[in-house]
């Protein structure tokens, strides 16, 4: 089976539940960008509750996911970066794993889809969820899963799998479906068991 999704910007770990139980990711490149979406925001956990990080694009009407490029207007790098560190600087996993991380907040992207990409490789390769990610314009297949929709926040907003710790939950309770990050920083290879459990429930 194979998970057809839209790149997403630290992808909502329903995404990566889906993704355990799938052979491969399928990346649909040629599709519509729509905005406030997954395609360019993630949801964190802070000390007050959620945060959305948006990655500013330069949005030029109706464009394929493939040709958005990023915007480096008002200084977004310096801003995501510093709100993954003061949200996940006490979690246990965050001093083991920020370095694979710091980088992307350093670097100049063209495009959107190419760095949520890297992104999305570099979570796989942490979590040591081996799956090969494929971009496609034609996701004609019957054997396919298809989550595209879950690029949209109102379709995960019921999603509730497996509490696992986080940093403020005495402080919020436990928030379900952020970004991935915060399954990594506060798990660490754990979450990969995680995911497998919440996989079973599909």
């Amino acid at each position: 089976m194979q998970l057809l999704t839209h790149p997403l910007y630290l992808a909502p770990i329903p995404l990566y539940v889906r993704l355990f139980a799938s052979d491969s990711m399928l990346i649909d490149g040629e599709s519509t960008f729509v905005k406030q979406t997954f395609r360019n925001r993630a949801m964190i956990a802070t000390e007050n509750g959620t945060q959305a990080l948006t990655i500013p694009i330069q949005h030029n009407g109706r464009q394929a996911m493939r040709d958005v490029r990023i915007s480096e207007h008002g200084n977004w790098r310096h801003l995501h970066w510093n709100a993954i560190v003061s949200a996940y600087r006490k979690s246990p996993f965050f001093d083991y794993y920020a370095d694979d991380f710091a980088h992307f907040y350093e670097e100049k992207d063209g495009f959107l889809m190419d760095f949520n990409i890297r992104l999305h490789n570099t979570v796989c390769e942490l979590l040591t969820l081996e799956r090969p990610t494929i971009v496609t314009e034609n996701a004609a297949n019957a054997d396919i899963m298809d989550c595209r929709a879950l690029a949209d926040p109102k379709e995960i907003e019921n999603t509730r799998g497996e509490e696992y710790y986080q940093v403020f939950s005495q402080r919020n309770g436990f928030i379900p479906n952020l970004s991935i990050v915060d399954l990594l920083f506060n798990m660490g290879p754990e979450g990969l068991i995680v995911l497998q459990n919440m996989a079973k429930n599909l």
